[in-house]
């Protein structure tokens, strides 16, 4: 049984993103993301394990051939999602036209990692007792965005976290923007909603706020990490997931949380100036953090 240093857990999505300039059709979902940022930055043991319908299984089959490690497990559909952005690309609307089937503890039995990031699309994805069961195993890295995905009548809605004060027992990272943080914890400001996650539980709070950068928090310190300037706009479709690619690669790879959060900002704007997934290279990261303009965010 093989032991990775990462894997990612989730659905792979059909994706239909709509920009003031373009409508495009792809593969999507944190787990789609995550993989394809990871592989291009290479040097980790990484695996993904997901749940696809078959008309969606030539994606599993691209990921394998451009040497990503993939479990797939057959669901009877595939999760559909229509991403809208406007001229702001902070925010979005969303429709959900397909759910897939939620992951099981019985398909995680043979998975094992030193880290496993869950990449819920939807709240159903992932019953508590699988976050119990890899919480034994290993530190769990969660996306609350997912969590707090409501679907009536195929639009998404937010909603609370039903389970988070039971479950968050069990997450030792946490990312969320400063909407999700709000439906949480019923905090608007950074410090108390911070305070209040690890409170509950969480180790490592990862506060996102978009070009504003973000707020990192352990328990103890808060790190302020910029955010850098992209060239250019394209599509933020992914850039959570990017940024938590570029975090847990690092924090698999032993980096500290600064660190790592200055190398998550950095890959997430090299994701925003193109559309589909992040292609970047550790050497292109790099120099992002070293030649582009820094917004801090305010405190």
């Amino acid at each position: 049984m093989n032991k990775f240093e990462l894997c990612c857990i989730g659905h792979i999505t059909l994706d239909k993103v709509v920009t003031p300039k373009n409508t495009v059709h792809m593969p999507g979902g944190t787990s789609f993301y995550v993989s394809c940022a990871i592989r291009h930055l290479k040097g980790i043991d990484y695996s993904l394990v997901t749940a696809v319908g078959a008309a969606e299984m030539a994606v599993v089959d691209d990921l394998r051939a451009s040497g990503v490690r993939v479990t797939a497990y057959p669901s009877a559909r595939s999760v559909c999602f229509e991403n809208i952005y406007g001229e702001n690309q902070n925010s979005r609307t969303q429709r959900v036209r397909a759910k897939a089937d939620p992951f099981t503890v019985e398909q995680l039995k043979d998975t094992e990692a030193d880290i496993f990031h869950l990449g819920a699309l939807l709240a159903d994805d992932f019953p508590l007792e699988v976050l119990k069961y890899l919480a034994g195993k290993a530190p769990v890295s969660v996306d609350s965005q997912g969590y707090l995905r409501e679907v009536r009548d195929m639009r998404v809605y937010a909603t609370d976290w039903k389970e988070k004060k039971e479950a968050l027992k069990y997450v030792h990272f946490l990312k969320a923007n400063e909407y999700e943080m709000a439906v949480l914890t019923g905090y608007t400001d950074v410090s108390s909603a911070a305070g209040q996650l690890a409170g509950w539980g969480v180790r490592e709070v990862l506060i996102t706020l978009g070009d504003m950068g973000s707020i990192l928090y352990d328990g103890n310190v808060f790190y302020r990490i910029p955010a850098y300037r992209p060239r250019e706009i394209v599509d933020a479709t992914g850039c959570g997931d990017t940024y938590m690619a570029g975090y847990l690669y690092q924090r698999a790879k032993g980096t500290g949380m600064e660190e790592a959060g200055h190398f998550a900002a950095a890959l997430s704007t090299l994701k925003i100036e193109r559309s589909g997934p992040a292609q970047a290279s550790r050497e292109d990261v790099v120099h992002c953090m070293k030649t582009r303009e820094q917004r801090m965010p305010e405190w």
